[in-house]
């Protein structure tokens, strides 16, 4: 199966490696499978990234207005949503004696091609007004874009109300509405002469399609996310919560082989395609919107399972990922593998329907199958084999037993004794050959090399030996440390080796190799962060999970609310503010959907959707105030539950089976 959307662009052996463009100041809009990527003036240039984008193809880089014959001075540029965004500016005409600007100009841009370009005269005197757009493009694929390989601008057709430009395998087309007076297309340009009385405004809509219909096809699928809210005492976390909803629903794809399914590609502009573990997080984390997503995000990766019977039967195969200087590449594969199982059976306690349960317990037991294969001798999953045995994919490992377990016995399959006793015995294991004694109370190893040796490296990784998952009833499921080691590694991660003051490093500060913009060696990643908070939660750590969630909000509040998929572990300051990392996906999918699991798990939502039931064990100390959350599903039907500033939890909506436990 195929996705029109590039990655990131491949290496060339001997060749040194392209370096992604900064996008780090640019306002993205998204709608996949349309991009819109504009500076923050609102002009674009046609150099860089800057373009209007579908599936992946540059259909516009360069629209640029002029004003009078002039390039109106931009006062601000913002975000209106996920897929569209406003530039402001003015322009003197000179009409008026004085400094004063005489006419506003508001662009608003839609990521799928549109742009109202709205002129309102301040004059007090008519006014006539020459306005010109320059347009072009090259129709670059991304990947050439985001390698520096995109080629000089392409000649313009006149079209009948606009320009068209076309190659031998594709083509766009700029319609504007209403037409222009004049289209030349030697120039790219397109002109109108518009006449403004006082406090009177005029619009020019831009419409950049890939064929020459009026409007361009919708690229979004059927939302399958509840439309959900949170709102209390800190505003920005209402805030938050909306943007990563919103976030979530704009990077929507479809799967092509079923159109029907959707996922959530990874990011943009990089990787608006499928990456099947990050596909299979961003849907378990929202799954307190609905089993939607989740249910589509499987049967979209169940079609792309190994089949047969060798060694690789049951995998979902998945691309390698840079690991930092420490290890190796990680299989991605593995990862969406041990997901699988995980994300079904928490699906079953959210309520996901029975028939969609049943057609996808196959493809979680074929995963089972695969990582029974995939054990080594030693107990512990190599990643890749043969190749070292890392701290989370143990965990992911572990998880998957014991959550494949407990969906093996509730829908009356084989095995669930035998994937218990597996995870029992990966736990033994585990607590012998992964934690580092020491004077300060040890720590676990990052990985263990082929031979056995550990490699003493305090990694964000580690949170996902917090992550156990929940079993029937709402119970956390049993994790691969004790007590005593547990409590140990929560102190570790509130500590500011590793929270910087903005969220969780990906390496503590000290650790041979830090850098803090490296997204696998120090720079803070949101999902991981999101990890440790729930973790910490979940596990009963208060101060820890307190100080890692203030510090997430803060910086998804100096990012606008829309978190990076990673950025740099700094150390925060009194009058500091996070820095971006330039190359990093915004938004991205992980790290839209850490918004929604962190403020679920503030609230402590555990459901049993078979049993009837649902438990609510909030984060004590109610560290954001009184919080409520409403419109999310439990059992198909809507919930809503608050939180009182002495952390008292009240469900105020539910379907009329559930029964309040725990």
């Amino acid at each position: 199966m195929s996705h029109p959307a590039p990655t990131r662009p491949a290496a060339v052996p001997g060749a040194r490696r392209p370096e992604l463009p900064p996008v780090h100041g640019a306002v993205i809009c998204v709608a996949a499978p349309c991009l819109a990527i504009s500076p923050e003036h609102g002009q674009l240039t046609g150099r860089g990234i800057d373009g209007i984008y579908r599936s992946g193809r540059r259909l516009l880089s360069r629209c640029v207005l002029r004003v009078g014959g002039r390039d109106p001075v931009s006062v601000q540029g913002r975000s209106l949503g996920a897929d569209r965004a406003a530039f402001t500016a003015t322009v003197r005409t000179g009409a008026e004696l004085g400094p004063d600007p005489d006419i506003g100009v508001e662009r608003v841009r839609h990521a799928d091609g549109t742009e109202r370009i709205t002129l309102r005269s301040f004059a007090l005197r008519p006014v006539r007004l020459p306005v010109e757009v320059l347009l072009g493009t090259d129709l670059a694929d991304l990947a050439a874009v985001a390698a520096g390989r995109t080629g000089p601008e392409l000649p313009a057709g006149v079209h009948a109300a606009g320009l068209r430009w076309s190659t031998g395998e594709a083509q766009a087309v700029t319609a504007a509405d209403p037409a222009p007076d004049d289209a030349l297309a030697s120039a790219g340009l397109l002109r109108w002469q518009l006449e403004l009385g006082p406090g009177e405004s005029r619009t020019i809509e831009l419409r950049t399609t890939q064929d020459r219909s009026a409007r361009a096809p919708a690229g979004q699928v059927a939302n399958p996310l509840a439309e959900a809210r949170a709102e209390g005492d800190d505003p920005r976390a209402g805030a938050w919560f909306a943007t990563s909803v919103a976030d979530l629903g704009a990077l929507l794809l479809r799967d092509p082989a079923e159109p029907g399914d959707c996922f959530a590609a990874a990011g943009a502009p990089w990787r608006l395609g499928l990456a099947p573990a990050e596909a299979l997080w961003a849907a378990r984390m929202a799954l307190p919107l609905g089993t939607g997503l989740a249910a589509a995000t499987m049967r979209v990766l169940s079609r792309t399972q190994t089949g047969g019977r060798g060694p690789e039967a049951g995998k979902i195969p998945g691309p390698l990922r840079g690991a930092g200087p420490q290890l190796p590449p990680g299989c991605t594969g593995t990862e969406a593998t041990l997901a699988f199982p995980t994300v079904l059976a928490e699906a079953r306690l959210w309520g996901m329907p029975e028939d969609e349960l049943a057609r996808l317990l196959p493809a979680a037991e074929k995963c089972l199958e695969w990582l029974r294969g995939a054990l080594g001798e030693d107990g512990f999953l190599a990643d890749p084999d043969p190749g070292p045995r890392r701290c989370e994919t143990q965990a992911h490992a572990h998880r998957a037993a014991l959550l494949g377990a407990d969906l093996l016995a509730a829908c009356g399959r084989p095995g669930a004794q035998e994937w218990r006793e597996r995870a029992a015995h990966l736990r033994e294991r585990f607590r012998a050959g992964f934690w580092i004694d020491g004077p300060d109370g040890g720590r676990p190893a990052a990985a263990l090399h082929p031979d056995g040796r550990p490699l003493p490296r305090l990694t964000g990784a580690a949170a996902h030996l917090l992550d156990t998952g929940l079993l029937g009833g709402g119970r956390p499921a049993p994790g691969l440390l004790d007590g005593t080691r547990t409590e140990q590694l929560a102190r570790l991660l509130g500590a500011p080796a590793m929270d910087c003051g903005w969220g969780l490093r990906s390496m503590a500060v000290k650790e041979p190799g830090h850098n803090p913009f490296g997204h696998r060696s120090g720079a803070v990643r949101a999902y991981e962060s999101a990890v440790a908070v729930a973790g910490l939660a979940q596990a009963g750590f208060e101060k820890e999970a307190s100080g890692l969630l203030g510090g997430l909000l803060d910086a998804a509040e100096a990012f606008g609310y829309r978190l990076p998929e990673m950025f740099a572990s700094e150390q925060r300051t009194t009058a500091g503010v996070p820095l971006p990392h330039p190359a990093a996906c915004r938004p991205a999918a992980v790290a839209a959907a850490a918004g929604v699991h962190v403020l679920s798990a503030v609230v402590g939502i555990r459901p049993d959707a078979p049993a009837g039931t649902v438990a609510l064990v909030p984060l004590p100390g109610a560290p954001l105030g009184a919080l409520r959350l409403s419109g999310l599903r439990v059992a198909g039907e809507p919930f809503s539950v608050r939180i009182s500033r002495l952390g008292l939890a009240m469900v105020e909506e539910a379907a009329d089976a559930l029964q309040l436990g725990g």
